[in-house]
């Protein structure tokens, strides 16, 4: 998250009455109804765009677009290929399309996904569909892919804050900007938080983190080898690692518990002993 963009190497789903006060750079961009982004759009691959949505910048692909009815744009559309664009778009400072142009309304998000397993199951892909269908719908998986960033419904992101009506669920190597507001929190390893942590539930902290601002939650908060709070932490269990950091004071009802190496290493060998 730079100072004016979310910048991702992969892909962006983008849930319905979403709210962006970011750009977006991206591989590529899937976008639902009603979604608010107040930046620029620039996309290496196809940017998806469904209705009354608005963006506040440019959008710019250097593959296809699809926009579509009552989405405005207060920039101008840079499409190097096709452009599939649907009635009543607003485009304040023009467009630019350099292959075919369709004017008509572009079928719904939901519908390509609907449409793109059809085809799957048509070609006989049945692994690959179930794997899919697995990600977008089985609650228990952790991460939905490496290189994806999923914006659930409803989401607002912005410089002050993070909020998602859920779980967060965030990768290795990411750099936020923000307060974390979610109903439960998970983070990989190697990533750094220029915010604050607020959950109803669970904290799960991976290795090598930097939080810079408060944990407060209602449930358990799991601190891992490596990470280093620079505030305060109040939750109802705390279960922390030896070589973790905490600058502030630590405040649980339920206990704190401290983990060292040889109870990891104790572990372990009794895990090998039930595998022999």
């Amino acid at each position: 998250m730079e100072e004016r963009n979310i910048v991702l190497d992969g892909d962006i789903v983008v849930g319905n009455h979403s709210d962006i006060r970011y750009g977006i750079i991206a591989k590529a961009a899937i976008l639902g109804e009603r979604v608010e982004v107040s930046g620029d759009i620039v996309a290496s691959s196809d940017v998806r765009i469904d209705i009354w949505s608005h963006i506040g910048g440019n959008v710019k692909t250097k593959e296809n677009a699809y926009i579509g009815e009552f989405v405005t744009i207060d920039g101008r559309l840079v499409v190097k290929g096709d452009l599939d664009i649907g009635n009543d778009v607003k485009i304040s400072s023009g467009f630019e399309a350099k292959g075919w142009i369709v004017v008509r309304n572009p079928i719904p998000v939901i519908a390509y996904l609907f449409l793109y397993l059809t085809e799957l199951l048509r070609m006989g892909k049945d692994e690959e569909v179930e794997k899919a269908l697995d990600e977008l719908f089985d609650e228990e998986v952790e991460t939905i892919g490496n290189l994806a960033m999923i914006v659930p419904n409803g989401s607002k992101i912005s410089i002050d804050s993070i909020r998602v009506p859920a779980t967060a669920s965030i990768g290795n190597n990411c750099r936020l900007v923000g307060n974390i507001r979610a109903s439960t929190l998970e983070m990989g390893n190697d990533t750094t938080l220029y915010g604050s942590i607020r959950t109803l539930n669970t904290v799960d902290l991976g290795e090598d983190n930097i939080i810079h601002g408060n944990i407060v939650s209602r449930g358990d908060v799991y601190i891992n080898k490596g990470t280093h709070v620079l505030g305060e932490i109040n939750a109802n269990s705390i279960k922390i690692h030896e070589s973790a950091r905490v600058d502030g004071v630590m405040r649980a009802p339920g206990g704190i518990i401290f983990i060292r190496e040889e109870d990891e290493i104790l572990n372990e060998n009794e895990l090998m002993t039930l595998d022999i």
